[in-house]
């Protein structure tokens, strides 16, 4: 990407010095998470999140698909997961990274391990982060449902949550994927709160 060419309000430059050394990302990856940390931002500022809490946000959405452009024999040999599909190991191998350079924020690491699932374990990083990686805009379905939900967050961050994830599940269902137990475990902690 040429530098200086502005990408969601942030210059390549600017967004490549958030990634880590190890990322491995392509131009279009690095476009989706520079949505991802762009809407993380707006939602942090329009609910006031303090400093250090808006800083896991920022460091979660630009970590979260740092490697997902690694191949799957890294991958593999990074989660040693021969079973699961080879979509939903970036982000346990970007956490075991994460710990392994010595991040101590558990919840930024739980954001990023489980942002492909959920997890009924997270801090508010991780809902955040999993609510902006389905609702950034670049994606190119549902466009005005999502802008309306992305929209919705400050003021109704649990109900959009909610929202995402059985907009999740609903699509998995559809297009008969399994169900991670994180997945259902996160739904039965989300479907009957009002």
């Amino acid at each position: 990407m040429p530098e200086g060419v502005p990408l969601d309000g942030i210059t390549a430059s600017e967004h490549t010095a958030l990634l880590p050394s190890w990322a491995c990302v392509g131009e279009r990856r690095l476009a989706h998470i520079a949505r991802v940390v762009a809407l993380l931002e707006t939602w942090a500022v329009a609910m006031a999140i303090d400093g250090t809490e808006r800083q896991a946000w920022r460091d979660a959405g630009a970590w979260h698909d740092a490697l997902r452009d690694a191949d799957e024999a890294s991958l593999r040999g990074e989660t040693g997961d021969v079973v699961s599909p080879v979509g939903l190991l970036h982000g346990p191998a970007a956490a075991r990274r994460l710990e392994m350079l010595g991040e101590l924020r558990a919840d930024v690491v739980e954001a990023v391990r489980w942002h492909t699932v959920g997890s009924s374990r997270w801090a508010r990083v991780g809902k955040a982060l999993y609510m902006a990686d389905f609702l950034e805009p670049g994606r190119p379905f549902m466009q005005t449902d999502r802008a309306f939900l992305a929209s919705r967050v400050p003021e109704a961050f649990d109900a959009v949550f909610r929202q995402v994830v059985r907009l999740r599940l609903e699509w998995a269902l559809r297009e008969g994927k399994g169900l991670h137990d994180e997945t259902v475990a996160m739904w039965n902690a989300v479907r009957c709160v009002t």
